[in-house]
């Protein structure tokens, strides 16, 4: 007779604990990764248009939970270092649409690199079997996250049209 261990399903609460206080320490191990140039605010920004690609101000607004004018001087801060760009929408004139510069995908991409070498090194210390179930909670976590976050987009852009 073979005896399996029973490991009840976690609740939502305490896997939001434990999710919590991972982000917790993914913040100082990416804090050890991270010689940005940019605000935690600036950075939510440019992830924020990586995402959503020309989105205009109010919409950022939303994204950001933030007012115009903060949403505004942020824009005009990572406009200044060459992080961010400002187009007219070819659709009404008067409506600016934000994009990410090659300098902010740039930028982007090395800091990606270098919090994936701080995590690497993290993860090589667990065991194969611990690093594929985090892997398979992850992409549940990030598909779930994603599908959310989407849908409040969807959202907004519907309310400011």
């Amino acid at each position: 007779m073979t005896v399996t261990s029973f490991r009840p399903r976690p609740e939502p609460a305490e896997a939001a604990r434990v999710t919590s206080t991972a982000a917790e320490l993914l913040e100082v191990l990416w804090g050890r990764a991270t010689t940005a140039p940019v605000s935690a605010s600036q950075l939510r920004v440019l992830l924020v248009l990586e995402h959503h690609e020309g989105v205009n101000l109010r919409t950022l607004t939303d994204a950001l939970s933030s007012t115009p004018s903060s949403a505004s001087r942020l824009c005009d801060r990572l406009q200044a270092a060459g992080f961010v760009e400002r187009t007219v929408s070819p659709v009404d004139r008067r409506e600016v649409r934000l994009h990410l510069s090659g300098h902010g995908r740039a930028f982007l991409a090395d800091l990606r690199a270098r919090r994936e070498g701080v995590l690497q090194a993290v993860l090589e210390q667990m065991p194969a079997a611990g690093r594929a179930a985090l892997l398979q909670g992850l992409e549940a976590f990030c598909a779930a996250a994603a599908a959310q976050i989407n849908d409040e987009a969807r959202g907004q852009e519907s309310r400011s049209a």
